[in-house]
């Protein structure tokens, strides 16, 4: 790929994720959706493997039906209330399957078996991309349309996204696939307050995404994709092999790190919500 190619896919990736976040129309936000997803997929089938076309293939196929049912949601919403406007989400039915395409676009559960697969047939950059950049158009819209969504659906699908993207990393060596079920785990956290306080919702994301651009230009720096790398690597650079490991320590929620103080709120909310089974259940 030359690099004035580059350029392009890059500036539609950017402006696709733009368009969408600013737009106040269903239209326009499933343009700037289409425009970011059609724009990634040079990128994931840039290294010429089958592995690489696999992921690109189940990367499409998963964005396109996500892509058809946010068309369908807006659509029968567009029969019943007459507007294309984005808060004005307010049959059930519409709502239900615009909350379930949303979640698959950023791979959460029950959704989410596309991402460890995708993530594993890429290189670490595009990696990288899809668990940061590529969360950020979905999350806006679900942040914009969370006062309609039933609070069951989020919530059932919020603690199915921790259950699943705790047990998942468990038994991973690759680290591509840890990093997968951890992306999958804070959406959990990020979907389940979704229904109750937005706000802390965003600040749960953007913490994550913070956290998780330097494990992986780290990870991309020592050329490390799996655990027994990781272990090799503290002989040649020990500085950063416990940087990585206390930054995964950090996004897994531990305290005194930085990744414990979203949860921490998210807790006290659910529970001052009077959650607290719910709030058991996450710890």
């Amino acid at each position: 790929i030359t690099p004035a190619s580059m350029t392009i896919v890059f500036l539609s990736i950017t402006i696709g994720t733009i368009m969408t976040m600013s737009s106040s129309n269903w239209l326009m936000a499933w343009i700037g959706l289409e425009l970011n997803m059609l724009a990634i997929l040079p990128i994931i089938s840039k290294p010429k493997t089958t592995r690489a076309s696999e992921a690109t293939t189940k990367y499409f196929l998963t964005q396109a039906i996500a892509s058809a049912m946010m068309l369908l949601s807006s659509t029968i919403n567009v029969w019943q209330t007459g507007s294309w406007n984005i808060l004005e989400l307010k049959n059930k039915f519409s709502t239900t399957i615009m909350a379930l395409s949303l979640m698959m676009k950023m791979g959460a559960a029950p959704i989410h078996f596309w991402l460890p697969e995708v993530l594993q047939g890429t290189t670490l950059q595009t990696a990288l991309l899809i668990t940061t950049w590529q969360k950020i158009a979905p999350v806006t819209l679900m942040y914009m349309i969370s006062n309609n969504i039933q609070p069951t659906i989020l919530v059932s699908a919020g603690i199915l996204s921790m259950i699943i993207g705790g047990l998942g990393g468990i038994n991973q060596t690759q680290l591509r696939k840890m990093m997968a079920y951890s992306s999958i785990n804070n959406l959990g956290w990020t979907i389940t307050i979704m229904a109750f306080s937005p706000n802390m919702a965003l600040m749960n994301i953007c913490t994550y995404i913070i956290m998780t651009t330097p494990i992986f230009l780290m990870m991309t720096n020592m050329s490390t994709k799996t655990l027994q790398n990781l272990s090799t690597t503290w002989t040649t650079s020990m500085t950063m092999t416990l940087s990585i490991a206390l930054l995964m320590l950090s996004t897994s929620g531990l305290p005194p790190f930085t990744g414990f103080m979203p949860k921490m709120l998210i807790l006290n909310e659910l529970i001052s919500q009077k959650l607290t089974t719910l709030a058991t259940l996450a710890i």
